[in-house]
């Protein structure tokens, strides 16, 4: 477990911070940068967590599994890959965990109302937290597609699974709070010429 007894160490005041093997990296590292922004995910779900509590609870009961996920898969990155022993066993995303989210997406989209537009950002104030919570997620897969192109990173192929999915998670829970989709905002192409 982990164990915080003191929030600040001044060892980020030169603008480094340590990753999980105790190297450090600058805090506008790539790496940092793509477990920074899963973290973000994470608090905007936090947020709409707000909303879905009591209105929606097999959703919320979701997305609190998926707070947890997210967590393991920021310490899957912390934790880069660079076949030297550890000394322990690291944490990392499995397919079984993205495996859970495909068939919560399952469930959820079964009985919402069938696309005709692209969907619009908001409807109730569960839906528009839903939506800025997937955007920060696909932000956050950006980043470690970024990250794994380079050359010297390593980045675990189901972390990148796992992330993907959440976002198509987080669309269809959006449309489910927005009365399975009858309450969805659909974009109109050219509206306002």
């Amino acid at each position: 477990m982990v164990k915080l007894n003191k929030i600040y160490t001044r060892t980020g005041d030169d603008g480094t911070t340590g990753l999980g093997t105790g190297e450090r990296r600058l805090k506008s590292d790539l790496r940092v940068n793509a477990y920074g922004t899963v973290d973000e995910a994470n608090a905007c779900i936090g947020l709409a967590r707000i909303h879905t509590a009591d209105g929606h609870p097999a959703i919320d009961a979701m997305l609190s599994l998926i707070q947890n996920d997210l967590f393991d898969l920021g310490a899957d990155l912390a934790v880069p890959d660079d076949g030297k022993p550890l000394g322990y066993e690291p944490l990392r995303i499995t397919p079984a965990q993205t495996d859970r989210v495909e068939k919560d997406i399952d469930l959820v989209n079964k009985d919402l109302r069938p696309l005709k537009s692209f969907v619009l950002n908001g409807g109730t104030p569960a839906a528009a937290a839903l939506h800025l919570a997937r955007t920060v997620a696909r932000r956050a897969e950006r980043l470690m597609v970024a990250l794994a192109q380079e050359p010297t990173e390593h980045v675990n192929r189901d972390g990148l699974k796992y992330i993907n999915r959440v976002s198509d998670f987080l669309f269809v829970a959006a449309r489910a709070v927005n009365d399975n989709g009858n309450a969805d905002v659909l974009w109109v192409p050219g509206k306002n010429r």
